[in-house]
């Protein structure tokens, strides 16, 4: 169907790379997600404002210009400080580690609002009968809200999912060798963008529809034994 020239190992590379990426990327939007929404819903107005900033200024600035930002300005703005106090020093930020702290930051916000929709969702009468037969903070955390709220943020997290896996196309711009950057490679070497181009969109296309095929599964697991599901 496709004559690869040989590409074909390479596009693979790129595409567990992709995965890597993509993967390590929800699990920090998943933990940004949990503590900032912990914030929002926090009473403490210090937290309150640190989570409304955050959310509110990675949502409205491009995915690009924050990605360039993690992996070109920070280096700089620290290799300037340090040689202001008079220490030279250069710093070359892993091309993964900064698509993943980028990326991870992104959808964190996204987390955010999707983990305190859930937080919400649970009766506080619940929390109170939990801290009345004798359960701190923590347990009760542990036992009685976390494992509602995901189920309730399940179909929320997968989408945020399935829109980061396909932003992680963006790490290409800062050569790390992924799907997008292997494609880019593969079609310029073999003057063939099209067949290239097109087999990438499919894989991505893939991607999605097993990622939605899991989410199903997940949200049926989540929801076993619950009325009216």
């Amino acid at each position: 169907m496709f004559d690869l020239k040989g590409y074909g190992g390479l596009l693979l590379d790129g595409l567990w790379l992709t995965i890597a990426v993509g993967l390590s990327s929800m699990l920090l939007a998943i933990f940004l997600g949990l503590l900032g929404s912990w914030a929002k819903l926090s009473r403490n107005r210090l937290a309150n404002f640190l989570a409304d900033t955050y959310t509110t200024v990675v949502r409205g600035i491009p995915e690009l210009i924050l990605l360039l930002l993690v992996y070109f300005g920070i280096p700089t703005l620290i290799q300037d400080i340090a040689q202001r106090f008079g220490h030279d020093i250069t710093i070359d930020l892993n091309p993964f580690l900064a698509g993943t702290l980028a990326i991870g930051f992104i959808y964190g916000a996204f987390s955010t609002e999707v983990f305190r929709g859930a937080f919400n969702s649970i009766h506080p009468g619940q929390l109170e009968a939990a801290r009345a037969m004798g359960m701190n903070r923590l347990l009760a955390f542990r036992r009685i809200l976390l494992p509602q709220a995901m189920r309730f943020a399940l179909p929320g997290l997968g989408n945020v999912w399935m829109v980061l896996i396909k932003a992680t196309a963006l790490v290409s711009i800062i050569q790390l060798e992924e799907l997008m950057r292997k494609t880019k490679i593969a079609a310029n070497a073999t003057h063939q963008p099209f067949t290239f181009y097109l087999l990438a969109s499919l894989i991505y296309l893939g991607l999605t529809v097993v990622s939605m095929l899991l989410q199903q599964r997940a949200e049926r697991w989540a929801n076993r034994g619950v009325a009216g599901r």
